[in-house]
Parts: C-alpha cells; sequence; structure tokens
C-alpha cells in the first residue's frame, strides 16, 4: 500500500514543476495583441499579360497594373472599372498605379470588380472579387496560464488530502497510531 501511495506522490510532484524559462528571442509568452484596425479590403486578378492587385480604404480606391511577364508597371494604360455594377473613374497617378473614389464604402460581403486594360495595342478583361468580413463582435482573447494556477493549487490540495488520509488508512491497518 505504502508504495501505491508513494507512486501517486511521485505522479502528483512529476505533474507540478516550475515554468520553463526561455532567453531572449524564445519566449512562449502570448502573442503581442493583433492591431486594433482593421483589414483593408483587397482583390488580385491576373491573366496572360497582366496583374492587378486593388484596395478599398473606406471610399478610396487604389489599383496596381503590372505586366504579368516581368511585373513592370503598366505605366500609360488606361482602366474602365466597375466595382459590383458602379462604373468607377480612375486615374494614373504613377506609373502603373491608379487612383478612385467609390460611391460608398463596400458592403459586407462579395463585391465582384471588373477592370478593362488599354495598353496601347494590347487590352484585357480583368476580373477579381473584394471579400469584406464583418468585423468579429465577442472574440474571446488569448488566454493567459496564470488563470488556471487557482485550479491547480486546489487539485494539489486535494491530492494531499487523498494521499494524508490513505496513510493514515495503511497506519491503522498497520496498528500504528496516525
Amino acid at each position: 500500500m505504502f508504495n501505491a501511495i508513494l507512486a501517486g506522490a511521485s505522479l502528483l510532484a512529476g505533474l507540478y514543476g516550475p515554468p520553463a524559462l526561455a532567453d531572449e528571442g524564445h519566449s512562449h509568452d502570448a502573442a503581442p495583441a493583433p492591431a486594433a484596425a482593421p483589414a483593408i479590403p483587397r482583390f488580385a486578378a491576373a491573366s496572360e499579360l497582366f496583374e492587378i492587385v486593388g484596395t478599398a480604404d473606406g471610399t478610396q480606391l487604389a489599383l496596381y497594373l503590372d505586366r504579368f511577364a516581368d511585373n513592370a508597371p503598366a505605366a500609360g494604360a488606361t482602366l474602365e472599372v466597375s466595382v459590383g455594377s458602379t462604373p468607377v473613374a480612375v486615374k494614373e497617378v504613377a506609373a502603373g498605379e491608379f487612383a478612385g473614389t467609390l460611391a460608398q464604402p463596400l458592403p459586407a460581403g462579395v463585391t465582384s470588380v471588373t477592370v478593362m486594360v488599354d495598353a496601347g495595342n494590347e487590352t484585357d478583361l480583368l476580373a477579381g472579387d473584394f471579400d469584406v468580413h464583418e468585423e468579429a463582435h465577442g472574440a474571446h482573447p488569448p488566454r493567459d496560464g496564470r488563470a488556471l494556477w487557482p485550479w491547480a493549487a486546489a487539485g494539489l490540495a486535494l491530492a494531499a488530502t487523498a494521499l494524508s488520509l490513505l496513510r493514515r488508512a495503511h497506519a491503522r491497518r498497520a496498528g500504528g497510531a496516525a
């Protein structure tokens, strides 16, 4: 019986140990909280001739057009853009960079985007989707392991009480005083 008690105590001692400490750069603390700002919606589309990436920050639309073959900005191109079913006027602000203004911010959900590219003797139609997610409400913050310490202490106290009771029962059977 004493061996069973000793094995139980060894098991409990093995389950509890001080936290491991890591040197700088190897911390296992909770990751820093992400920025509070929501992500800016974006879309991307590509063909054999061009590739385009677009972002919508509120009502500000930004487009970046490159040639697919060498990833060089498609300078001097003209674009006809539709977001949803609404045409959006855009103008080139730098080589391959275009800006425009949406009538209203994008709604939650998927909104289609079509871009007709005219770059000299090359024309192309590119299509993509803005996928706007509503902000997650009630998201759970990361758990801190220190919140479990009271439960661990209660478990150890319960195990110590059970061990003490088993030891007294064993002493009574052996004929000794507790």
